[in-house]
């Protein structure tokens, strides 16, 4: 890879050259050193120190990938205090490596104990001892210039020995070149390199796929790697352009080399490397840094979200730094959305290997994947992990294998009623691929239950006995119930949820009953959600929805949706994967909206074209000056605040939350109403300006058939009047149909 000589061009001075790097990487920045052709090297906490001629300086320079500066040391000396510094400085023999036209900068570190503590002061005294002693010599003295000077000095001070040296590095070897615009959280291109090594992919490189590149550094820094591209080679500044001992001559034979280097790889077959982010701004961010590097003819990147990623190739490598969150509801998010990543991976790249950077070492585990080697790293001051490991295939689907009854009608009345429902539910959701649904609907009267199968779990409600039914009598039935119900099951006390619910107004069944805060994954369709079964009366999955959210599901694509009264957002995120272009979603509950986002994030969905707002929904629709092309309303029955004194009632209010969101409707859009108050009626007065289409029956879910009072709900469109081909409307009295 490198030539041992340059012969006739190096001499053969050997310095201490240091070079220092971000911890962790240390190993990494060993292994190019002593391709370079340093000797004795040592490592260090952050450095790696050799002996080397300026061959060896000068490639690390420009081919180090990892390292973030390259000092060249020239003297070692005691100290005490400042004014010793200022001394050691002004006895110098700096006529060796400047002169007195030559500009400088002098930057400090300090480590230890030292009666010198201020860095910029130690700094400032170096600097007075370098003019000084030209001043004295010449009568002239060197002017200083922070920004690229001719020679940039570096001063450590370890305890009581100060070093001073030439870094060479002049800026920090990070900053490549390529870089015009960074993100939220951007990587250093160093450590963006180390993790791509660190993957394993250039043993053998094949498709690399980025599903949340950013500004594309991580997919930079392996393109530069395939295609032996030195990584200094943009540069055109170093810290030792102006020093006499710079030798420019053996410096432009390596850049030479490295620029040979680069058009050989340039020619080679290059593997599939593609990135993807869902922020359009960061996408033309990344294209354009890519076309910095030269290399937009090897990096695709796209506008996506993960939740649509699909595998490119048959394999390759899943690479990409995740987001993180140091707040609590940031933490949460970011589990879900590991979750969901770990679930895409497993689904749509089995057998590919996987490499996630991650700041949240205690979530390793939320991926669900099997990780062979954890790196630690560190970005900035913020411990990390790098995960790698081979991705295995999707996991089984749960399916219930309910017990057998061998003696026909044996077991209590409710016992056989379960069974049957059981046995007709079971073969109704396999065919459907449903996975959470009811079996049992208050069948008996004796038995005044529900039972909900969400996946794995069991979701029993009681609705409370009348005040003719004795207490201890209710008692009874309702535990043989939950013990029929596992033992038919056959499921863990741990998975049966057991409720008792009176008759609620309005919002007070979404009331908080609990703080465990644990959440449970299960899915639908397409979807993944996030089900609550202990802290609240309802689960955040209305299950009677499911069919209205498979019809916003179907008409989604391509289309803006706005959910209002949005609920835990899973309406939202069944028009997200619908293949809406945006999403928009209104509630005045912090705790619900935050439940959205996690919806959102388990399913690999980002908020920048999935907008989560917390606001009183009719107040943002007097405000807002958006259309929609589909909107889907499920307000509560009744609610209000006492902080802001607001109060909704769906039978009064309802023409104007209606006429208000029809407003906000595109022309050919559809709107969705939905209620779950039994006594509701919908105001005539709204058939005459809108078309409407009941589809309250359509919307009943088999599972539900029993309670046909569970919901109503109606299809709202804008009136279109026929034309004749004339184009010109009907006269008279005009017909009106729906799109």
């Amino acid at each position: 890879m490198f030539a041992g000589k340059e012969e006739g061009l190096e001499s053969t001075a050997n310095y201490e050259v240091v070079a220092g790097c971000a911890a962790g990487l240390e190993n990494l920045v060993r292994g190019e050193v002593e391709l370079f052709g340093g000797q004795e090297v040592v490592t260090g906490i952050g450095v790696v120190r050799w002996r080397g001629t300026l061959l060896s300086a000068y490639r690390c320079c420009l081919w180090s990938r990892f390292a973030s500066r390259v000092f060249l040391e020239l003297w070692r000396f005691a100290v005490t205090d400042e004014d010793s510094l200022y001394n050691a400085s002004l006895a110098a023999e700096w006529g060796e490596h400047l002169t007195e036209d030559t500009t400088f900068a002098v930057g400090c570190t300090l480590s230890g104990e030292s009666r010198i503590t201020h860095s910029r002061f130690a700094a400032l005294r170096l600097k007075d001892g370098l003019v000084d002693h030209f001043r004295a010599r010449t009568g002239k003295r060197p002017s200083v210039k922070t920004d690229r000077p001719g020679v940039q000095l570096h001063l450590h001070i370890d305890n009581n020995f100060a070093t001073i040296s030439l870094d060479l590095s002049g800026e920090s070897l990070h900053r490549r070149g390529y870089r015009d615009a960074s993100g939220k959280a951007p990587l250093k291109e160093t450590l963006a390199a180390a993790i791509v090594a660190l993957s394993g992919w250039m043993q053998a490189p094949q498709a690399l796929v980025d599903p949340m590149c950013g500004t594309g550094t991580l997919l930079i820094e392996a393109a530069l790697m395939f295609g032996d591209s030195a990584p200094g080679l943009s540069r055109s500044y170093y810290g030792f352009m102006g020093w006499l001992g710079h030798d420019d001559k053996l410096w432009h034979s390596l850049v030479d080399e490295a620029s040979a280097r680069e058009e050989a790889g340039e020619n080679q077959e290059w593997p599939l490397i593609v990135g993807y982010d869902c922020d359009p701004a960061v996408v033309r961010a990344a294209r354009k840094n890519i076309r910095l590097a030269g290399l937009d003819r090897h990096i695709g990147i796209h506008q996506g979200e993960v939740a649509g990623l699909q595998a490119p190739a048959e394999n390759g490598l899943v690479l990409s730094n995740l987001p993180f969150g140091e707040r609590l509801s940031e933490t949460e998010l970011v589990t879900q959305l590991y979750r969901g990543y770990g679930r895409i991976l497993r689904r749509r790249f089995s057998g590919w290997n996987a490499g996630v950077f991650i700041a949240n070492p205690e979530l390793t585990d939320s991926f669900g994947l099997s990780w062979e080697h954890k790196h630690r790293l560190y970005n900035g001051s913020i411990p990390c992990r790098l995960l790698t490991g081979r991705v295995g295939g999707g996991e089984q689907e749960f399916r219930w294998q309910p017990l057998v009854q061998t003696d026909e009608g044996s077991g209590s009345e409710f016992a056989n009623r379960f069974r049957k429902n059981l046995k007709q539910m079971l073969k109704w959701a396999e065919k459907e691929g449903v996975s959470c649904f009811r079996v049992y609907d208050r069948d008996l009267p004796e038995y005044n239950i529900s039972i909900d199968l969400y996946g794995k779990w069991v979701h029993i409600q009681e609705w409370a006995p009348p005040k003719t039914i004795d207490p201890d009598t209710a008692a009874a039935r309702l535990g043989s119930a939950v013990i029929a119900v596992k033992e038919i099951l056959g499921t863990r006390s741990d998975r049966v949820f057991l409720k008792t619910r009176e008759r609620q107004k309005g919002r007070n069944q979404y009331g908080k009953k609990g703080n465990t805060r644990k959440m449970y994954e299960v899915r639908e369709g397409s979807c993944s959600f996030l089900v609550n079964f202990t802290d609240y009366l309802d689960t955040g999955l209305f299950l009677d929805h499911r069919p209205v959210r498979e019809r916003i599901f179907a008409a989604a694509k391509g289309k803006s949706f706005l959910n209002l009264y949005g609920y835990t957002g899973t309406a939202t995120v069944q028009a997200a994967l619908g293949g809406a272009s945006s999403t928009t979603t209104i509630d005045l509950s912090a705790t619900y909206l935050q439940w959205t986002r996690m919806n959102l994030a388990l399913n690999g969905l980002g908020e920048v074209t999935n907008r989560v707002e917390k606001a009183d929904c009719l107040e943002w629709l007097g405000a807002c000056s958006t259309i929609y092309d589909l909107i889907f309303i499920d307000p509560p029955t009744f609610s209000n605040t006492k902080k802001e004194m607001r109060v909704f009632d769906v039978q009064e209010d309802h023409v104007r939350l209606i006429q208000l969101a029809m407003s906000h409707l595109d022309l050919h859009g559809l709107l969705i109403f939905s209620t779950n108050f039994r006594r509701f009626q919908l105001a005539e007065s709204l058939s005459e300006k809108y078309a409407i289409t009941d589809i309250s029956r359509q919307s009943l879910p088999f599972d539900f058939s029993r309670d046909k009072k569970i919901h109503k709900c109606w299809e709202f469109r804008h009136q279109i009047p026929i034309v004749s081909e004339k184009k010109d409307v009907i006269k008279g009295k005009q017909s009106w149909l729906p799109e």
